[in-house]
């Protein structure tokens, strides 16, 4: 149990998390991530989650047109 105020290792965990999704999915370096304002750092992490669902369902569909 923590006796002080502050941000929790899960809390740290889930921000690095968010942080390797925009490098590795977005092309975004550290910086720019981290430098980001928390809700736009959101929307931008959910957008690109998104657009690779997107992505995903079209190359689907596609696949599914060619009978593969």
């Amino acid at each position: 149990m923590r006796s002080f105020f502050g941000l929790t290792p899960e809390y740290h965990e889930n921000v690095y998390e968010e942080f390797f999704f925009l490098k590795y999915h977005g092309g975004w370096s550290f910086a720019e991530a981290y430098n980001l304002p928390i809700p736009l750092r959101s929307w931008f992490v959910k957008r690109l989650v998104k657009q690779l669902k997107d992505e995903q369902e079209a190359q689907a569909q596609a696949m599914r047109k060619t009978g593969r």
